[in-house]
């Protein structure tokens, strides 16, 4: 069963049987990723240490396409990951 969760910055759903959330959108560009709980949890680590750099974090859609998360967008995506951490991986 998926179960859908619309954040701030990303949506997506959690698949429960292969225990992955599916990345949909972020930043309301289409995306399709799928993060396992070990990854979900590295990349809240990274961002939760850097999540004061003046600049902002760069992410990379398709290996193409360049994201600029600003300091607020980046509080907003990491608001989004634990959301998800919290609600299908405890």
């Amino acid at each position: 069963m998926m179960m859908t969760l619309n954040g701030e910055i990303i949506s997506g759903e959690f698949d429960g049987q292969a225990d992955v959330f599916m990345l949909r959108e972020v930043k309301h560009l289409a995306a399709e990723t799928s993060l396992n709980e070990k990854q979900l949890t590295s990349l809240l680590d990274y961002l939760s240490k850097n999540r004061h750099e003046p600049d902002g974090q760069v992410l990379t859609l398709y290996d193409q396409l360049l994201i600029n998360l600003n300091r607020e967008e980046v509080g907003q995506f990491l608001n989004d990951l634990e959301r998800i951490k919290s609600r299908y991986y405890n």
